[in-house]
């Protein structure tokens, strides 16, 4: 299984975007500006990442994103606000509001978690390829 997320950049804004499968929109996306990749305070690099499903007290089931190059701990959790809740991970969120602010993450994580979870229980692998549509 691949997802896919498409990024909209806009210069010194934080990055929204686009998640689908198979060509079908799944939900949106805010994260924290492009900055280089600087660890908490940028967006991760494009590229394909595998991930994983993980729980936590915080965040409830979640997933983590597995080799992102000089990186550590990046997460598709939960968040409504990139520049206070984020710290480079990525939040789905159902709406887009404005660049960094969406809402209801929780019930798009939950949507999330129902499309792949399946297919990790059966030991498929999971990817998420992340691009610009700019």
């Amino acid at each position: 299984m691949e997802f896919l997320l498409e990024r909209t950049y806009k210069a010194g804004l934080p990055t929204n975007g686009s998640w689908s499968l198979n060509g079908k929109h799944v939900c949106y996306t805010i994260e924290l500006p492009w900055l280089n990749n600087e660890p908490n305070i940028s967006c991760i690099e494009e590229g394909t990442y595998l991930l994983n499903r993980c729980y936590s007290t915080k965040f409830g089931w979640h997933f983590i994103l597995k080799d992102v190059r000089n990186r550590k701990f990046i997460l598709i959790h939960p968040a409504n606000n990139a520049l206070k809740e984020l710290r480079g991970c990525i939040a789905p969120v159902t709406e887009l509001l404005r660049p960094g602010i969406g809402n209801h993450s929780e019930d798009a994580m939950k949507h999330l978690c129902l499309l792949a979870f399946p297919a990790l229980k059966r030991g498929e692998k999971v990817y998420l390829t992340i691009s610009s549509a700019n």
